[in-house]
């Protein structure tokens, strides 16, 4: 066997051998922050939870029906803000680790 032939035979092997690389786009990338994004709580929740701690907290301390009520709609504003804010700090995370090539 020429020495060509060596040559061009583990070149052969090696390109076979190689591991497939993709490069990321920014594309892929948000695809990956949404789907991230989706599984977590959604904002109604948030604001579903809220609105019952606020009410039981309301009812405590105030003693009443309307503080109840007060509370309510008091920690379901805070709750859902905190939820759509968690949401957007996962989507941001993910994207930027992605374009940065932790994924």
């Amino acid at each position: 066997m020429s020495l060509k032939v060596q040559i061009s035979t583990i070149w052969i092997i090696l390109l076979l051998s190689a591991s497939t690389v993709f490069a990321v786009s920014a594309a892929d990338c948000a695809a990956r922050a949404d789907r991230a994004e989706r599984s977590t709580g959604r904002t109604a929740g948030g604001a579903a939870v809220g609105g019952l701690r606020g009410a039981a907290f309301g009812a405590i301390v105030g003693d009443s029906r309307r503080s109840a009520r007060r509370g309510a709609a008091i920690g379901g504003v805070i709750g859902g803000l905190r939820q759509s804010r968690s949401r957007n700090s996962i989507y941001n995370r993910t994207y930027d680790a992605c374009m940065a090539g932790y994924y």
